[in-house]
């Protein structure tokens, strides 16, 4: 396969497909997502099967367990993969939308109406679920995608990416807005990444290696987030018992994704009474503690956390804590480790609960809940794309409408400017 050729082919035929799919119906588009999870539903065993192979090719390879984790289709996973497409179709298409219309004093009328942005180009790793979930919220939202998925998840990839195609033939969806790169030639990443003339997003999604390539070579926007060090901060006048459950859901509930928390921050006021059943119950779970002076002194087995421990996405059953002898070292700690992407406080005191929400910068920033919960899904949002840590023009979970433009519209009745 000449591997340029090839890509270049998929990305052009995405963006000739674009246009039609832009004209679809809300009903033609939630008849596609519907049909798409029957066609999951009935290629099951296929897709098990094409999973086996991926995961069996990773254990030979010795990959990490975080990624062998993120790539295994389990039933209950692929059944999720299924609901997933059939809440983005009970989701309210933002397509077409207008808001902000007033009369100005010409006598025109100006308001905004939210359009798709074209097509978007997604490049992963290891996640499988991407395939559907990217798929469904791009053609959702009236664009046309085009797939590169990592080699580690080839197979089921494919398996699954060809269910989604095999639904449009019964519902008016060009099938080739489902682009989708057959090779696992990294040069098809480099390539993808300069076209520009026909892809109007990039999304990565994996890795801070790839996230940094997408970002250092696309010709065209990135949506992106490098890493995931979110915090939990237990506050001296949090609920000690509710600090317990929310830490170890955020840390241990699946270490190896990107909400989950990489450090917890303790306030000084309540580390004795707090630190001793926290270390015991991670210990338990198998988590490695990493910790202060003070941290180590209330739990023996925990190691001695360096300065790299503070900035580190572990992604495994490892966390760093620190006491922290005020809030505002608290704030200090999160603005300079943050990667601005999920931050947790743990408090039952509103004056402090609203000031957190007001000042830490990070993309989702939550009061007595998990960091687990900064997921599209979890949000309502029906699935993510991803989750973007910057500022413009989407920030947080990406769902349909970060996956639209908006267009200034006019109405006149032969209105000229004098």
């Amino acid at each position: 396969m000449d591997t340029a050729a090839h890509t270049m082919d998929v990305a052009r035929l995405a963006k000739e497909a674009a246009r039609s799919v832009a004209r679809l119906t809300t009903a033609a588009k939630n008849a596609w997502l519907l049909r798409s999870a029957e066609e999951v539903r009935a290629a099951t065993d296929k897709i098990k099967e094409a999973n086996s192979c991926d995961v069996e090719a990773a254990k030979a390879k010795t990959f990490s367990s975080a990624l062998i984790d993120r790539l295994i289709l389990t039933d209950k996973r692929i059944g999720e993969i299924v609901t997933s497409l059939q809440e983005i179709a009970a989701l309210a298409d933002p397509v077409g939308e207008i808001s902000h219309l007033v009369t100005r004093p010409s006598g025109i009328s100006v308001g905004r109406m939210r359009v798709p942005i074209g097509v978007i180009g997604v490049v992963y790793e290891a996640r499988p679920n991407v395939t559907v979930d990217a798929t469904a919220l791009c053609l959702k939202a009236g664009n046309a995608i085009v797939l590169r998925g990592g080699s580690e998840a080839f197979q089921t990839n494919r398996a699954l990416a060809e269910s989604l195609r095999r639904a449009c033939s019964e519902t008016g969806v060009p099938p080739e807005a489902i682009g989708f790169i057959e090779t696992t030639d990294r040069e098809a990443v480099r390539i993808l990444l300069t076209l520009d003339k026909y892809i109007d997003l990039v999304v990565p999604r994996g890795g801070k290696p790839l996230i940094k390539l997408v970002a250092g070579t696309a010709t065209m926007p990135v949506l992106k987030h490098y890493e995931g060090n979110c915090h939990v901060y237990v506050d001296e006048f949090a609920d000690l018992d509710k600090a317990l459950r929310i830490c170890l859901n955020a840390k241990v509930q699946r270490p190896g994704v990107c909400n989950a928390a990489e450090t917890f921050l303790v306030h000084a006021a309540v580390a004795n009474a707090f630190l001793p059943g926290l270390g015991k119950a991670l210990i338990e779970k198998g988590v490695e503690v990493r910790g202060c002076p003070d941290t180590r002194r209330l739990i023996p087995q925990a190691k001695m956390a360096t300065a790299q421990d503070w900035d580190e996405e572990y992604l495994d059953l490892i966390i760093a804590i620190r006491v922290v002898p005020t809030f505002e070292e608290a704030l200090d700690h999160i603005a300079r480790h943050s990667s601005q992407h999920t931050e947790a406080i743990v408090t039952e005191n509103h004056t402090r609960a609203m000031r957190f929400l007001r000042e830490v910068d990070s993309s989702s920033v939550m009061v007595n809940a998990s960091t687990r919960f900064s997921d599209g899904g979890q949000y309502g949002l029906g699935a993510e794309i991803g989750i973007s840590t910057d500022k413009l023009h989407a920030r947080g979970p990406v769902g349909l409408e970060g996956l639209t433009t908006q267009k200034f519209i006019v109405f006149g009745d032969g209105h000229v400017r004098e």
